[in-house]
């Protein structure tokens, strides 16, 4: 009896796939659901299990291989591999005849000791037999155990945990590195590139106050983390007012089909998210229906899968607006670049306490540079600056999100 390893099914936009990495070799024992196998596709890694308890009897599609849909990709034979060798047993030492008490040149397991001197075996992690003791008929001091711990051996120290591939450290020696794109990063700068060449991409810049914001955070981010188990952060609140404005403009909430335009009666907002492997987007379905704890659980969720690689095609695919935040990484200002379809994405920077003027006067408040990138094919100017000052005013005054005023 066997079992066949296949290629899961995958999702009708993606052709092919990359076989990344198996975690067993022929021959090894395997249980059923442990993950044998990682695919690669332009958008998440998906893990192959085992379908039976076996032993890996053969791999056809090695690691770099391209793959399709349902492709066999190895089997299990049922059956147990090989039993691992045994250690030799310890075989007990002959008995040794009595001799003389040992004198304070050797060790002894049997010398006495003091309160003190146990004391000190114990929390130096030695045994009687690792010190030599000074004492009257061998007796173990404190100072012998202090002068046997300072001659221990260090522990060889653990080894250290493999760390993802990192860029080439410069040594000067002029060499160069080459590799292969992932799937991931072939289809990233792919859709960029897209995104270049297919719309007519502008960006328009606003600033937002963030006092109010950080001041109804301050005063209920304890209550709130106390009744809902997450922590409100800024990003729930620039969701919210993101959903309120595309629901004010239709336009943004929409993308060209050929010679259509599909408007959407849904907010569909996918959230940038850095990973190991690059930006992925996972979306927020129905934002504008979420609850602004809900979009902080989802939200921390999306993160944990992302760090995990456990992101899945459902939770990439779609999103009709696209909200980036590169002020976690120190960014002031920038331009980001459409997702295609999508017509508009919003970019959020680092807070920064700058001089303002405010009812004619100069005060510090603590500021925060808004983007709107959009596709002028299908969003006006007029359109695409007067949505992002609904969001400015919303997000200067965080109680018209909750009224929708």
């Amino acid at each position: 009896m066997s079992s066949e390893i296949l290629t899961p099914v995958l999702p009708e936009s993606v052709a092919d796939a990359t076989v990344v990495s198996w975690s067993k070799k022929v021959g090894d024992a395997v249980k059923a659901d442990e993950i044998l196998v990682e695919i690669e596709t332009d958008k998440v890694v998906l893990e192959v299990p085992a379908l039976m308890d076996g032993v890996l009897s053969e791999i056809l599609e090695a690691e770099g291989s391209t793959v399709t849909s349902g492709q066999l990709l190895g089997r299990i034979a049922a059956g147990a591999a090989a039993p691992a060798p045994k250690a030799p047993e310890a075989v007990a030492p002959a008995p040794i005849a009595p001799s003389s008490p040992p004198r304070a040149t050797t060790p002894s397991a049997d010398a006495q000791s003091g309160p003190a001197a146990r004391k000190a075996m114990d929390e130096a992690g030695l045994a009687k037999s690792d010190v030599t003791g000074s004492g009257k008929d061998g007796r173990i001091l404190k100072e012998d155990v202090q002068a046997a711990s300072a001659a221990k051996p260090a522990a060889p120290a653990a080894a250290p945990a493999p760390k993802a591939p990192a860029a080439p450290v410069m040594t000067g020696d002029r060499g160069e590195k080459r590799e292969s794109m992932t799937r991931l990063r072939a289809r990233i700068a792919e859709r960029l590139l897209e995104a270049k060449q297919t719309t007519a991409m502008l960006t328009t810049f606003n600033e937002v106050d963030m006092q109010p914001l950080m001041d109804a955070r301050n005063e209920y981010k304890d209550l709130f983390e106390k009744k809902h188990g997450v922590r409100l952060g800024f990003m729930s609140m620039f969701v919210k007012a993101a959903a309120v404005a595309l629901q004010r403009f239709p336009s943004i909430n929409a993308f060209i089909d050929g010679n259509d335009i599909v408007y959407h009666n849904y907010c569909d907002i996918g959230i940038a998210v850095s990973s190991d492997r690059g930006l992925v987007v996972p979306i927020l379905r129905n934002a504008e229906h979420m609850s602004l704890a809900g979009v902080e659980s989802s939200i921390a969720e999306f993160a944990k899968k992302a760090k995990a690689g456990k992101l899945d095609m459902n939770d990439l695919s779609g999103g009709t607006f696209t909200i980036t935040n590169g002020g976690v990484f120190g960014s002031l200002l920038s331009t980001p670049i459409l997702n295609p379809p999508q017509s508009a994405i919003l970019g959020m920077h680092a807070t920064q306490k700058r001089a303002v003027v405010v009812n004619d006067q100069i005060v510090i408040r603590p500021m925060m540079y808004l983007a709107l990138s959009y596709d002028h094919r299908i969003v006006d100017g007029q359109g695409a600056v007067t949505f992002l000052k609904t969001i400015k005013e919303l997000v200067e005054n965080p109680v018209r999100i909750i009224l929708d005023v």
